[in-house]
This record gives structure tokens, sequence and C-alpha cells, in this order.
């Protein structure tokens, strides 16, 4: 139940009990009125009666009478003893009547005073109150409704904004939700206080990174030149597979601070979906078990295919850019064959790619949070996974597409890229990569 209901439902349930319990309070105190002034009456009469028959031993009055038939018996009793009293009973036309009776001369004196009017002005009474409680009860539940929607739909904005955030849109404020300082004003306040430290925290991790990997480039320049004058041998091909280890690292990293820092543009293209995968499986000289298999139709928006026999490919044709396609590709490829076993198998079926290994799958910690940057599962690394997971992420996100990582049911890990419709808006790559058979 959301937040608003349960409000709404508390504000109508308190309603609905006070206004019962005002209600029943107002018809108890009516009711008692009308039997106190009534009851009042009839001893009024009795003791008139009374009065009269001491004095000429006679009943005066329509409603005054000895021994009645009709007198309840709580009330002859009552005389029998040699007491006075009254109750509020039926009368003999079967009406509710107040009878009062006394004893005299070993009779019974009783009258009677209709009390007909006084239940019907009760029941007047009870249906003013049966409409007042009414009208109370719907009022107090819409301004309760009203009440809850407004702090409802402050909380919905608060909630987007906080999953924005957590999205990676660190620039998002929530700012004023209504007027006041109440408390989803304080929270949204605090809110925006925490997305503005993490906004700032994150801009400084970004530019320590990209400045450490920039000014890195420089000395190893020279590393990589004076490496390349060192003698033949078993030393230098060593030294200079460490420095090309750590070119390829600072060449990650500044590719990883451009993707945090959403700098990087995709240029889209027409791309042959099987001739790219081909050509990327052909660059990384991995043994891939490869399948194609083509949707049986085409998506919304795809662009027109050549006919046969004008260079029309097997397989489906996406919108995309191949550069960083064939960068998802490769890291995805590689880290399946370092970190699996193989046979690792990549499967195109339409616009999803799967790529999967024989080993022992993605660890818990990079299913529950995704790739994490400087962590590996080589056990002399840590848990999770370094730059090349991280990479792929975040190019798939730049070109539009969803990259999700699971173990398959018999082993393996299995990372699937869906590529987005060919509609995927972007400027044109002015010299898109050639596509064919590597």
């Amino acid at each position: 139940m959301t937040l608003r209901r349960q409000i709404a439902t508390a504000v109508a349930a308190i309603s609905v009990l006070v206004a019962l319990s005002v209600g029943l309070l107002v018809h108890q105190a009516m009711v008692r009125q009308h039997v106190d002034q009534a009851r009042r009456s009839a001893l009024g009469a009795l003791d008139s009666a009374l009065v009269a028959y001491s004095r000429n031993d006679k009943t005066t009055g329509q409603s005054a009478a000895l021994d009645d038939p009709a007198l309840p018996p709580r009330l002859r009793e009552l005389a029998a003893q040699g007491r006075r009293g009254s109750v509020l009973a039926t009368g003999p036309q079967d009406d509710e009547t107040m009878w009062a009776a006394a004893p005299v001369q070993g009779a019974v004196l009783s009258v009677r005073v209709d009390f007909t009017a006084d239940r019907r002005s009760i029941g007047d009474l009870d249906r003013i109150i049966l409409i007042t409680v009414t009208a109370s009860v719907f009022t107090t539940v819409l301004a309760g409704v009203l009440v809850a929607d407004r702090i409802s739909r402050r909380l919905r904005t608060a909630a987007t904004a906080a999953r924005e955030i957590a999205a990676g849109r660190t620039d998002t404020r929530i700012g004023e939700l209504g007027d006041g300082r109440d408390e989803v004003a304080d929270l949204a306040a605090a809110v925006d206080s925490m997305s503005q430290a993490l906004h700032r925290r994150l801009e400084d991790e970004q530019r320590f990174t990209a400045d450490v990997a920039h000014e890195l480039r420089t000395p190893l320049t020279g590393l990589v030149t004076a490496a390349e004058l060192l003698p033949p041998g078993r030393p230098t091909q060593l030294v200079r597979n460490r420095v090309q280890a750590l070119r390829s690292l600072v060449e990650d990293l500044l590719e990883v601070s451009r993707l945090d820092a959403d700098a990087e543009t995709p240029y889209l293209s027409a791309v042959p979906l099987d001739r790219a995968v081909r050509r990327t499986v052909g660059l990384t000289g991995l043994t891939v078990a490869l399948s194609v298999r083509a949707p049986e139709v085409e998506p919304a928006g795809a662009p027109a295919r050549p006919a046969v026999g004008a260079g029309r490919p097997d397989g489906p044709v996406v919108r995309t850019d191949l550069r960083r396609l064939d960068r998802i590709l490769a890291n995805l490829l590689v880290n399946a064959d370092r970190h699996g076993r193989g046979p690792v198998e990549l499967n195109v079926d339409g616009l999803r790619i799967t790529v999967r290994d024989h080993g022992p799958g993605f660890p818990d910690d990079l299913l529950r949070h995704g790739p994490q940057r400087f962590r590996t599962s080589v056990r002399e690394r840590g848990r999770g996974h370094g730059l090349g997971l991280t990479i792929a992420e975040g190019h798939a996100r730049v070109i539009g597409a969803e990259l999700t990582f699971a173990n398959h049911p018999d082993g393996g890990a299995v990372a699937t890229l869906v590529l987005p419709p060919a509609t995927t808006d972007g400027p044109e790559d002015p010299d898109p990569p050639y596509t064919g058979e590597p």
C-alpha cells in the first residue's frame, strides 16, 4: 500500500471513529433528555391524580386509571411493595408510553404520557446526526487525501531524483518541494546536499584519474622509446612487455576518465552485424565458436537493405558506432578467454549478442554491483573485474546498448549485449571502418 493510501485510510478510519463516537454521545444525550422530560411529566400527572383521588376517591384526567390492565408488570410489582415509580414501555395501542404508578388503598393508580412525539423528535435528530457525520467524514477524508497526495507527490519527486543520482546523473537536484520547511523539504535539501557533495567528489576523482593518466603519458613515451633501443634478449623482451602493459593501462585510464565524464559522442553508421562481429573476432586472434542467426522480422526503422547479388549481408544491419562495438566485443572476448575456460562462444541473434565461456562464472560481487575498476577475478588481484568490463559497460552506455552479466545454469559466465533499434539518433560517422572479412 502506498503512503498516500495509508494516510488516506488512517484519516478515514479516525474520522469515522470520531464521528460515530460523537454521534452516539449526542444520540444518547438527547434520548436521556427526552426520557427524563417524559418521566417528569408522568410523575407530575401522577401527583395531580393522587391529589384528586385523595379528595373524592375518583380518578381525573384521560390518562389516569385504577388497576389499568395494560400497566407494565414491573410497575405493578413496585406498587405492590408500596412504592411509586415510572417506566418507558408499550401503551394500550402498542405505542411507546411513559408510565407512572403509585399504590392507593389496595389499588394501583397509574397515568401514562405518550412518548411517540419524543421518539419522532429523536429520529429526526438521528437523521441530522447521520447527515452531519457523513458530511464531516467526507470532508475530512477529502482533506486527508489531498494532503497525502501532496506529500506523496513531493516524496515521489525526491525518489525520482534519488534514482537518477544512483544511475550516475549526480548533477540532478530536487530543488524546492513546496513552501515552508517541513520534513519533506528537509529531506529534499539533504538529498541535494548529498548529490552536490557526491558530484564534486566524482569530478575530483575523474579529474585525478585523467591527470594521472595524462601525466604518465610523457614518461611512458620515453620508456617505450628507451625499450626499443635496448639490445635484443630475454631481459629486453620482459622490459618491453611490461612497458607495453603499462602503456595499455594508461590508455585504459584515459578512456575510463572520458567515459566517466560523459564526454564521448557516438558516430553512427549502418553496419552489417555479422561481418562486424567476424571482424572483431579476427582482430582478437582468439579461438571463438561464432554463431549468427538473422531475425525473422526486420527491426522497426531499419535502413533499406541491398538486394541479393548487390553485396547484401547475411545477417541484420544495425546503425551503431563500429569502433565502440569492436571495443565492447573485444573486451568481452578477452575477459572470457582470460578468466574463463574454453570453448568461448559468441552468438548473434538479431540485436542480441551473447558471449559465454565455460569457466567458474562471474563472482557474486560483480553480479550484484556490476564491473568495478582495478578489481579482477584473479586471486592475486582481489575480487571483481578490472578496466576491461568497465570500459565495455561505458561504451555500451554511449551507443545506447544494454550490457548485462549473468551465470549460465550449466556453468560459465554469460555477457549479453542488446543493441538499440536502428532509429538511434546520433551524428553520422564521416569515415566508417571497413567491415569486411578480416
